[in-house]
């Protein structure tokens, strides 16, 4: 069991520093500490999400999101990697999308190392099937074995010595317990990018509390989904937090309204 260490309370619980303004039209960063500042590790538990979407609502562009990626993007999806604890996504998404290994560059593992944080996050697998490859480089070249992250009837043999594998409920994921054991780890900076159907359980659930949602300026047309699938859910209001654009990319942050 891997257990991080304590955050340090720099925060409030809708991500702005305690008695900071918000600015809904912040210039650009001109530093990397400027992009944890309008994106920080926040005091009290957080799920974030972070994905990508054309002005029509597309989230992948020929089957994958590579294709909406754009200036400032990488910068922004580095820096939200680089302050989680863990990084949370869903097998098809993994696979899809071909994730690598969790490694950071030098530079972000130097931050965490002088923020009191272990050197790399988390890596969180959600399978209700475990139809994984181990040979895939988030297996295989993982600087910390990742947790999958499934129920009682799924194959969990075949992940043996490859990963750790928690069991949330008898026959489905239930992703409530997911967070109570990210949560038992020090893992309470969470960070997922899908991908739409693993969101829209979180959504359904009301577990998400911000959503970092980058728009491309693209039109794509019919086809690609949205960045929610599944039932519906109960409509959870968000606070808009900031815009920031580069380019014509446009990148909004939303929180949970301070009560």
């Amino acid at each position: 069991m891997v257990r991080l260490p304590a955050q340090k309370g720099r925060t409030d619980p809708a991500g702005d520093r305690a008695g900071r303004t918000v600015t809904a039209f912040p210039a650009w960063p001109s530093t990397p500490e400027g992009l944890v500042d309008l994106y920080p590790r926040n005091q009290d538990p957080t799920l974030r999400v972070n994905f990508i979407a054309s002005l029509d609502g597309a989230v992948t562009v020929d089957g994958l999101s590579g294709g909406l990626h754009g200036p400032g993007d990488k910068e922004i999806f580095d820096s939200l990697r680089m302050v989680c604890d863990a990084l949370i996504v869903g097998r098809s998404t993994v696979v899809a999308e071909n994730y690598d290994a969790l490694r950071l560059a030098g530079p972000a593992r130097a931050w965490r190392r002088e923020h009191g944080l272990s050197e790399f996050p988390l890596m969180v697998i959600v399978s209700d099937t475990l139809d994984v490859d181990p040979s895939q480089l988030v297996f295989a070249d993982a600087p910390i074995p990742p947790l999958v992250i499934t129920h009682a009837k799924a194959p969990a043999a075949r992940l043996a010595g490859i990963a750790e594998v928690i069991v949330t409920g008898d026959d489905k994921i239930d992703l409530t317990v997911m967070m109570t054991e990210l949560h038992a780890r020090g893992a309470t900076q969470l960070l997922s990018e899908g991908g739409p159907r693993l969101l829209g359980h979180l959504a359904s659930a009301n577990l998400v509390d911000e959503l970092c949602l980058t728009i491309s300026p693209l039109l794509v047309g019919g086809g690609p989904g949205r960045i929610a699938t599944g039932a519906p859910g109960i409509p959870h209001r968000m606070s808009l937090r900031h815009v920031l654009s580069q380019q014509d990319m446009l990148f909004l942050r939303y929180a949970r309204p301070v009560s």
